[in-house]
């Protein structure tokens, strides 16, 4: 039988190293972001993994994690509670996020996705011809990074997480990327359709 280490849970009191980094923290210590990251990174990404099942996502999340506490740091309040369990609050937030962008994403794509869709019934429309055409038009007009990961994604079927492992791109940069060139293919698609 296999145990699994599991990441420090935060405890109702802090220990006197906890409640010095605390203080850091509060006060704006620089050295006090990477402690913190330190002493509760493996809770806040065992957290996110947990709940996202990516370990990609994971990352970011953590990482937004740790940014937003310290750009946040004048909200909390040491009388509410330890720091731990604050950032296990930023934590579920980001994670509701970062669930929310994935369903968008999914949503954006899956739309993406049928307008490029070369299917059996389309054959001897002009019109869906004509579609096709028009978002193969639209999707050659993108940036080059975007207009890449949307053909990784949608001609060679790839995932977001395998486009960043090919392009080498972080999966961040490779998610704002294949958003913004969704979102710029819609506009582009919505003022065509209004002419």
């Amino acid at each position: 039988m296999t145990t699994q280490t599991l990441p420090p849970r935060p405890s109702a009191e802090e220990t006197p190293a906890d409640a010095d980094l605390t203080r850091a923290f509060v006060d704006g210590d620089e050295g006090s972001p990477a402690a913190a990251y330190r002493r509760w990174g493996a809770l806040v990404h065992t957290l996110a993994r947990r709940s996202l099942g990516d370990a990609g996502e994971a990352e970011d999340v953590t990482q937004q994690v740790f940014l937003a506490a310290w750009r946040g740091r004048g909200g909390y309040r040491p009388d509410r509670g330890t720091l731990a369990g604050w950032l296990v609050g930023i934590t579920r937030r980001k994670i509701a996020d970062a669930l929310s962008a994935r369903t968008r994403r999914t949503g954006l794509i899956a739309a993406a996705g049928a307008a490029l869709a070369l299917d059996d019934h389309t054959i001897g429309h002009p019109d869906a011809v004509l579609d096709r055409v028009l978002v193969r038009h639209e999707l050659a007009r993108l940036p080059g990074p975007q207009r890449h990961v949307l053909h990784l994604a949608f001609y060679e079927d790839l995932t977001q997480t395998q486009i960043a492992r090919r392009t080498g791109l972080p999966l961040g940069t490779v998610k704002s990327h294949a958003r913004r060139g969704l979102c710029r293919l819609r506009h582009c698609l919505q003022q065509e359709a209004g002419r």
